[in-house]
């Protein structure tokens, strides 16, 4: 390209730099970097460094356009393209997804966990011919979905031969790449500076000049390219502004002197983001350009025409579109669209469509509606509200704008932009009086503050909202007000709060005949807090059962997630003491959350399967799952959910940590007015402290809990009561906490209810020895693994305070192996303790084996136990074939083993 900037001069770190990723690469050690700097600083041309240096790979590339942002996997496709003649080759969920995506094939609209993995596969499969880099400018101009797919697969890279390099600008929008190792890029020392100011100049210059050149361009080697060709001793090159806006008015001024219909031709190619030679032609022609303004713009060294329009610098395309008068961008925008396939490419003709038009056009509008529906098909919420919200700017009829604004800011909340989300339902609010749209309007902001985790604002918006509803759909309205409860639930609304929401339900219109699982759930709790537990709890298990069967063919998926949750189905069905179901429950909404790209619904199905892969004693799986909360907290912006995390800390006994969790999240969740979180730490401190020995603390935790009613992990809290009280001599608590374990008991009447009944009363009985064993009987069957286990210490306490020693060993062997391997080690200490006062030798067990395996190995070696394949086992856990096969070779190092058949014999399976 005439004026191409010379070959890279300095940069001798930058380079050694890269030289070692692609070493990496061909080792088969996967590898990813971020190039960081201003521009012009020389990320693009250590880019085209690492191309000429990788002999051997295969090269991808793809580059940010900041007029792409709205086209969902726009740059992925740009890197994906060369490859997709592999797609048959992938697993079918997989080959689906892409498909999809890309929009070369219909199907459900896939999530952007599976995409990831799709290209991740795709990439690995190329990288098994020969190693790949791929190469990727200007993220910060990214579509969000394809920054965030392209992350995903590069935080996943290890033993692929595949290196990633990013190359990101300051000072625009902060792309998402936290955590992936970093090269800030700087400008050049002064001597490079130097060398590259002297390659351009046709002539000498005065010393005092260069100098001043060179330190008010701080070394950017694109400043130091350009910025002399227009400078002059009277206007310098320290004139006011940033860096990038002075080069970017430097390649104005080169722009100034040529034709009109050069400066046009110019246009068009910057308006046109793809570079397809084939579009720029057909739209110069219908605004009667002809060969030879092309000619003159190459001969500026400003732009390449060939197969495929490149411009020499991203600015250069900035300062072109941004200096045209906007009705000449009108009519390239006009035109591009007139040449664009409605059929092949209908988004891209509809963007271009609507950068045309600056009055309200109700074809146009529409237009964008439907690449808004295409867009949510294929998973781009961020681009599908995009396309909602410019179809709102250019509908003429204020109704129907007000309707796109609202279809835009429901979108936003699923896509997890909340705060984005609450803006548009102003405007939205300001449209003309409509009373369906307006309780829609409350239902979404009550919605968003359920999200926004305030329970209080969203019980007294989705009631508000309900009632309004209750006119003009009564079944949308017994959703609302279930919604509501929800809220006031997680709220922690004080009982006489939870009984004045669950009257004002009563207004609800009656369920239909037959009811829905809504409607059932709707009923059961507002029985229980109307009417008592004991008439509550058959239409509890029945509300279960109908949750349970629920098909999601049958009703839409946000509406399933959102009964399975913990803010539903979840909580009726630990209401019910059918944990069995609870859990259940909690792996099924994490799934839906997963397939539907609902990453704010997510995160809460994620900590809501963590509380009940505690309760079954499997901490481990817990951890990942608080680690994948964090992880998604991280993408969307949003805090992490996190209230796993301190009970995981509180099982383990691990007092300090555990402490700062709770009192932290107990202080913040105060502060917001989410209450129920309050009093679920106080249960996390009544197992920590019952498991560290310190029954008083225990106690008035407990008793805060036990006092409050909370509903859902009730019969669990009584248990812990009733320990704590039998401990510290407390004969009213402790009667207190049978008498509500009873009534659980035979309200529920499941395994869980009754084991845990058996074990309160055997804590203050005569009859202890047959009420242990009959608790223990129960429980064996559930899934709580952690209380069997205690039921065991507990009676190997009692018998050995009967003195018969030789049965309380047995008790407290089993207490203590199971707790062990569980990883509760305050409770397992107790046991220990107790088989020292019985007169057995007993050592603080060491860990496991499996207690030295991450969260993410654990999850592995489980699975292949199981009898997966690391295709499928990848699949589950969005890795590569070959990364699953490097893990397992750390398992077994770590495990003493050699095949996947010991790790049966390791007791992962079920574990």
């Amino acid at each position: 390209m005439p004026g191409r900037a010379p070959a890279l001069i300095g940069r001798h770190g930058e380079r050694a730099t890269l030289d070692r990723l692609l070493a990496d690469a061909r080792a088969e050690r996967g590898r990813v970097l971020v190039l960081r700097g201003e521009a012009g600083i020389g990320k693009t041309a250590l880019l085209e460094y690492a191309h000429e240096r990788a002999s051997g790979f295969r090269v991808a590339r793809a580059a940010g356009v900041e007029a792409e942002q709205v086209m969902a996997y726009a740059g992925l496709h740009q890197l994906c393209a060369p490859f997709l003649d592999r797609l048959d080759r992938l697993p079918a969920p997989q080959r689906d997804a892409l498909g999809t995506a890309f929009g070369l094939s219909a199907g459900a609209r896939p999530t952007r966990f599976l995409v990831g993995l799709a290209v991740l596969t795709l990439l690995a499969e190329v990288a098994e011919d020969q190693p790949l880099l791929c190469l990727v400018d200007d993220v910060q101009w990214l579509d969000r979905m394809s920054e965030v797919v392209l992350t995903f697969v590069a935080r996943r890279l290890l033993a692929e031969r595949i290196a990633v390099v990013f190359a990101v600008r300051e000072g625009g929008r902060e792309p998402d790449l936290a955590g992936l190792p970093e090269l800030p890029i700087g400008g050049l020392e002064e001597a490079d500076a130097d060398a590259l100011l002297a390659s351009v100049l046709k002539g000498p210059l005065d010393t005092r000049v260069r100098d001043r050149i060179i330190a008010e361009t701080h070394g950017n080697p694109l400043a130091l390219l350009e910025l002399p060709r227009t400078w002059t001793a009277a206007d310098g090159v320290g004139a006011p502004g940033h860096l990038a806006s002075r080069i970017e008015h430097c390649f104005v001024q080169q722009l100034e002197p040529l034709p009109a219909d050069t400066r046009r031709l110019l246009l068009v190619a910057a308006a046109e983001p793809l570079g397809d030679a084939t579009l720029l032609w057909g739209a110069a022609g219908r605004l009667g350009l002809g060969a030879d303004p092309a000619a003159a713009a190459e001969a500026t060294g400003l732009i390449e025409f060939g197969r495929r329009i490149r411009f020499r610098h991203p600015l250069v395309r900035s300062a072109v579109y941004r200096s045209a008068p906007p009705r000449d961008r009108q009519d390239v925008h006009r035109a591009l669209a007139d040449v664009t396939d409605p059929d092949r490419d209908p988004d891209r003709r509809a963007w271009h469509r609507a950068q045309a038009t600056v009055a309200p056009d109700e074809e146009v509008a529409a237009d964008l509606e439907r690449s808004a529906g295409r867009a949510q098909a294929r998973g781009g919420l961020v681009a599908a509200a995009a396309f909602f919200e410019q179809a709102a700017l250019l509908t003429p009829e204020p109704a129907r704008r007000a309707d796109r604004e609202l279809a835009a800011a429901t979108v936003k909340r699923d896509a997890g932009a909340l705060e984005e989300a609450l803006g548009l339902l102003d405007s939205v609010a300001a449209g003309p009086p409509d009373a369906g749209r307006a309780a829609e309007v409350e239902r979404l902001r009550g919605q968003l503050a359920f999200d926004d985790r305030r329970g209080g604002d969203a019980a007294r918006l989705l009631l508000h909202a309900a009632e309004r509803l209750i006119p003009l759909d009564a079944g949308r309205a017994r959703e609302t007000y279930l919604e509501a409860l929800a809220a006031a639930l997680w709220a922690g609304s004080d009982r006489s709060g939870l009984v004045a929401v669950a009257e004002a339900t009563r207004a609800a219109p009656p369920a239909p005949v037959p009811p829905r699982a809504v409607d059932l759930l709707l009923d059961a709790l507002v029985t229980r807090f109307t009417d008592g537990y004991r008439t509550a709890a058959p239409l509890l298990a029945t509300a279960v059962a109908a949750v349970g069967r629920l098909d999601v063919g049958a009703e839409d998926a946000g509406r399933v997630l959102w009964l399975l949750g913990n803010r539903a189905g979840g909580l009726a069905a630990t209401e019910a003491a059918d944990f069995a179901a609870a859990r259940s429950f909690a792996a099924r909404q994490v799934q839906l959350a997963r397939d539907a790209g609902a990453l704010v619904q997510l995160q809460f199905a994620l900590n809501f399967l963590a509380v009940n892969e505690l309760l079954a004693g499997e901490l481990t799986a817990a951890a990942a799952s608080v680690e994948e909360d964090r992880a998604i907290a991280d993408v969307t912006g949003n805090a992490p959910v996190g209230y796993a995390t301190m009970l995981l800390e509180a099982f383990r006994g691990r007092e300090a940590q555990a402490a700062e969790l709770l009192d932290e999240t107990a202080r913040q969740a105060s502060a917001r007015g989410q209450l129920r979180l309050v009093t679920f730490a106080d249960y996390g401190r009544a197992v920590l402290y019952n498991g560290l020995g310190r029954h008083d603390a225990a106690l008035d935790a407990a008793r805060r809990v036990f006092e409050h009613d909370v509903l859902g992990f009730q019969s669990l809290v009584t248990a812990e009561l009733a320990e704590a009280a039998s401990r510290t001599g407390d004969e009213e608590w402790l009667a207190a906490a049978a008498v509500r374990a009873a009534e659980r008991a035979e309200g529920a009447g499941t395994a869980e209810a009754r084991g845990i009944d058996a074990r309160v009363r055997a804590l203050g009985s005569a009859e202890a020895d047959a009420l242990y064993r009959e608790s223990i009987a129960c429980l064996e069957g559930t899934t709580l693994r952690v209380d069997l286990a205690r039921s065991h210490l507990l009676y190997g306490e009692w018998l050995r305070r009967e003195g018969r020693r030789v049965d309380a060993r047995a008790h407290l062997h089993t207490a203590h192996e199971q707790l062990a391997a569980m990883g509760l080690a305050a409770f397992a200490d107790r046991a220990r303790r107790e088989l020292q006062a019985t007169g057995e030798t007993a050592r603080k067990r060491t860990a496991e084996p499996t207690g030295e395996l991450t969260a993410q190995e654990f999850q592995i070696a489980r699975l292949a136990a199981e009898g997966y394949s690391n295709p499928e086992i990848g699949t589950r856990l969005f890795l590569s074939p070959r990364t699953v096969e490097w893990h397992l070779r750390k398992i077994f190092g770590k495990l003493g083993i050699s095949s996947r058949r010991q790790l049966r014999d390791a007791a992962l399976v079920g574990a």
